[in-house]
C-alpha cells in the first residue's frame, strides 16, 4: 500500500468513529453548548477547533481549512446567518456547513442563506448530531458497513454552565444598552433551551417581547437577572 493510499484509509471514518479524518470548526458563544458540540464531534474521531464569535472564526478561517463548519446563529459580533452566507459563496466551499441555533423558527432563514442542515437546541443525541454531519460528507468518508445508533448525550463540565451564567450576569448589568440587551436575551434563551430550563426561556423571551415592544425593560431585566442568580448559586427559583 502507498503513502496516498494509507492517507486515504486513515481519513475514511468508522463504526465507533464515524468522522475519523474530519476537522471542524465550531462557532459558539456559549461555552456550555460550544463543550457539548466538541465533545461529540471528538466522540466520533473528529478534529476541532471553537471560535466564539464571527471575528475569531475569521481569524481560524485565514489558516485552516476545516472539512466542516457548525456555526450557531445568534454571536456576539455580528450575524450567524450573514457568516453562513458568506461561507456558502466562499470559493472553494466548505465542505458541510451546519447552521444551530436555540430559536428553531430560523431553520428556513438559515437554509435560505446557504446552510446545508440547521439544527435546533437542545440536540437530540451524539448519533443525531454526528448523522447531520455524515449525511453530508462525500461517499469515501463514510464508515463501511452498519454503525451503532443510540440516544446517548454527553454532558459538559458544570463549569461551562457556571461561565455562561456569570456571562449573562454581567451583560444585564444596569446601564446596558438596547443591543448588549438583546444580545442577552437571546443568549439565555438558546442556554435555557439547552439545558431544558423553561424558566429562563420564559424569562429571556420576556425580555426579547419588552425590547420588540417598547415597553418598560426593567422589570423584565430584573426577573431574568435574579433567576440567573440563582441557577449561579444551585437555588431553584419558583414561578
Amino acid at each position: 500500500m502507498d503513502d496516498a493510499s494509507k492517507l486515504n484509509f486513515a481519513r475514511r471514518g468508522t463504526a465507533d468513529k464515524p468522522l475519523l479524518g474530519q476537522t471542524i470548526l465550531v462557532i459558539e458563544d456559549s461555552r456550555h453548548a460550544g463543550e457539548t458540540m466538541r465533545l461529540m464531534c471528538l466522540r466520533g474521531g473528529a478534529r476541532v477547533r471553537r471560535a466564539d464569535s464571527v471575528r475569531a472564526a475569521e481569524r481560524h478561517l485565514i489558516s485552516y481549512r476545516p472539512s466542516a463548519v457548525i456555526a450557531d446563529l445568534g454571536l456576539p459580533d455580528g450575524s450567524g446567518l450573514d457568516l453562513i452566507g458568506r461561507l456558502s459563496r466562499a470559493v472553494p466551499r466548505v465542505g458541510v456547513l451546519i447552521a444551530v441555533s436555540g430559536d428553531p423558527t430560523l431553520e428556513e432563514a438559515a437554509i435560505d442563506a446557504g446552510a446545508d442542515e440547521f439544527l435546533a437546541k437542545p440536540f437530540a443525541s451524539i448519533a443525531a448530531f454526528q448523522a447531520a454531519i455524515l449525511h453530508h460528507l462525500p461517499a469515501d468518508a463514510l464508515p463501511r458497513g452498519p454503525r451503532l445508533v443510540g440516544d446517548e448525550m454527553v454532558e459538559p463540565d458544570a463549569a461551562a454552565l457556571q461561565d455562561d451564567l456569570a456571562h449573562v450576569d454581567d451583560l444585564l448589568d444596569h446601564g446596558a444598552d438596547v443591543a448588549t440587551l438583546a444580545y442577552a436575551a437571546a443568549f439565555t434563551y438558546g442556554l435555557g433551551r439547552t439545558i431544558g430550563d423553561t424558566e429562563m426561556t420564559d424569562r429571556a423571551a420576556a425580555l426579547s417581547s419588552a425590547l420588540e415592544d417598547g415597553k418598560p425593560q426593567l422589570p423584565a431585566i430584573s426577573a431574568l437577572a435574579g433567576l440567573v442568580q440563582a441557577r449561579m448559586s444551585g437555588e431553584r427559583v419558583a414561578i
